[in-house]
């Protein structure tokens, strides 16, 4: 008994000091594709006179899967999805406040772009869109009814056919098509992009962070940026809750030259004007990159698109026989 005295007196001080210290703890919670990246953005800001107090636990996943857990009850502050779709899921729980996007950056943290990434050597010569549904060529891209990252490609390559000057009934065709030469749908990006290191597949749709992160690794891979490829714009915010003050913090800082160097460091393209101007080489730009406006914005893709019932894409899985969660 005098030891478990001793034990809850010595864990009784250690709350009053870790209290009368300032410690924080925040709970983040994003896609999986940041995950490398958040890890050094995190200890950068520890190293801070603001984040110097402060822990984190990190949860990393599928965007709309996590979403929805955190919509469910799973504790969150931060949260840093791969589509606005999933931050507005909050909004309407009332977790996340309306004007979450009212910085200079709407809301968006860092950007990329879809690109192919491909075997060394490319065997298959592949270069452009029409090549990935050519016969015996073998697609791998997730899930889009548990990853953002997927709605990134599958309106990529929507899009693309629209830059061709295909109409809109042409393009539904090509998803179609596109579809019927997937050989793994993993439910995020980062997944897929593990099954495709494994071996599966000719060509993977990810994110050009995901590319470059591979190459850094050393894997067997390069990328390609289609000559009609989508921008990927990433949402952060901050989680209404008792540790609301810190995690504002938190997500301002991740706007600071420090943190957008961190970003544009590790294959994502910053959104500070001046910090991607330090990295343009980089990043090449396209001739063709367009916004998710260009093919109607994200409010009426995923009632066209993605409604896990009646919508475009799942029509097409359902003739599949995958799941959409309808």
């Amino acid at each position: 008994m005098p030891r478990i005295r001793l034990v809850l007196a010595l864990g009784a001080l250690a709350l009053v000091g870790a209290a009368a210290a300032g410690a924080a703890s925040i709970n983040l919670v994003a896609y999986s594709t940041p995950k490398t990246v958040m890890g050094k953005i995190i200890r950068a800001w520890q190293a801070t006179p603001d984040g110097s107090r402060v822990s984190f636990t990190q949860s990393y996943g599928a965007s709309t899967d996590q979403a929805k857990a955190v919509a469910a009850g799973l504790p969150a502050d931060v949260v840093n999805f791969s589509i606005t779709t999933d931050m507005d899921r909050l909004v309407q729980s009332k977790l996340v406040d309306k004007n979450w996007a009212a910085n200079a950056y709407h809301g968006i943290v860092s950007k990329s772009v879809v690109v192919f990434v491909l075997r060394n050597g490319n065997p298959k010569h592949i270069k452009t869109w029409d090549d990935l549904v050519k016969p015996g060529v073998q697609v791998v891209f997730p899930n889009p009814f548990s990853s953002g990252g997927a709605r990134w490609d599958v309106m990529a390559a929507y899009g693309a056919m629209l830059r061709e000057h295909k109409g809109p009934a042409q393009a539904r065709a090509y998803l179609n098509q596109l579809f019927h030469h997937n050989v793994s749908q993993d439910t995020s990006g980062r997944n897929a992009l593990n099954t495709f290191l494994s071996g599966k597949g000719d060509v993977l749709l990810d994110y050009e962070s995901d590319a470059k992160l591979a190459q850094a690794s050393g894997k067997p891979v390069f990328y390609l940026i289609p000559k009609a490829t989508l921008q990927i714009e990433t949402p952060v915010a901050a989680v209404n809750g008792s540790n609301k003050a810190e995690a504002q913090k938190f997500v301002k800082w991740l706007y600071t030259p420090k943190a957008q160097t961190i970003w544009a460091e590790n294959g994502f393209r910053p959104v500070d004007a001046n910090v991607a101007r330090k990295y343009a080489k980089q990043f090449p730009p396209r001739p063709q990159l367009f916004t998710i406006g260009y093919v109607g914005g994200w409010d009426r893709i995923n009632t066209q698109f993605f409604d896990p019932t009646n919508g475009i894409v799942a029509k097409i899985e359902q003739s599949l026989g995958v799941s959409t969660g309808g």
